[in-house]
């Protein structure tokens, strides 16, 4: 019954195989979405919308295989874990490509003008810069599972909240020159950055808790 194992575990790897694939195309989008903002570049925007169909297409497809792979095998104790968490992780990966998607829209909408104000882009490239490091991490967590990067991500996001509760302050200062309408827009980009760093985090934390039996949150 050896190659049996044999053949799950190869089952097992292809999934992990995927989800790192998934990681990779949502930082690169994330990337691609926060310079199309920061220069106004309509097709760089385009691009990183159009890529979310495929994005879907493989969290689909990698959901369906896992189900299927369950139904199966009907495995048990820590392969059952496995494969339940990568469900969830797969499903945080496909909301961490809706929210570069929802970047570049706004940079799509606001075109030609420049969506950010200039007194904002040091902020939104810190944001950019950080959601980049957390994502990174986030796929050598999946591919090694590397604990101690998966608790650095706790403090990366961190930072990416306090970026969030900066930008708020300069939007809610009774000095705000630009109106409504690009205060609207801020407010959606400091959520959707903040979103895509905490479903990065929470990647971290199943990844982390599928290798120890415990959330991270209890390791002290």
């Amino acid at each position: 019954m050896a190659w049996l194992r044999t053949a799950f575990q190869d089952e097992l790897d292809g999934v992990t195989t995927s989800l790192v694939e998934l990681s990779v195309l949502v930082n690169e989008a994330m990337q691609k979405a926060t310079h199309a903002l920061l220069t106004a570049n309509l097709s760089e925007a385009e691009e990183v919308i159009s890529s979310d169909d495929r994005v879907d297409a493989m969290a689909h497809d990698l959901d369906n295989r896992i189900i299927e792979i369950i139904a199966r095998q009907q495995p048990v104790a820590s392969d059952l874990r496995a494969l339940v968490t990568a469900l969830r992780m797969s499903s945080d990966l496909e909301r961490m490509g809706d929210m570069a998607h929802h970047v570049a829209k706004i940079t799509r909408l606001r075109h030609p003008a420049a969506a950010i104000p200039s007194e904002l882009l040091l902020t939104i490239e810190e944001m950019g810069k950080c959601v980049r490091v957390v994502a990174e991490k986030c796929t050598l967590v999946i591919t090694e599972r590397d604990l101690d990067k998966a608790l650095e991500m706790e403090r990366d996001d961190d930072e990416v909240d306090r970026l969030h509760r900066k930008l708020f302050a300069t939007l809610l200062d009774e000095s705000w020159p630009h109106g409504t309408e690009t205060a609207i827009d801020m407010t959606l980009l400091g959520r959707y950055y903040e979103r895509y760093a905490d479903h990065a985090v929470s990647i971290a934390r199943r990844v982390y808790f599928l290798v120890t039996g415990k959330y991270s949150d209890d390791s002290e």
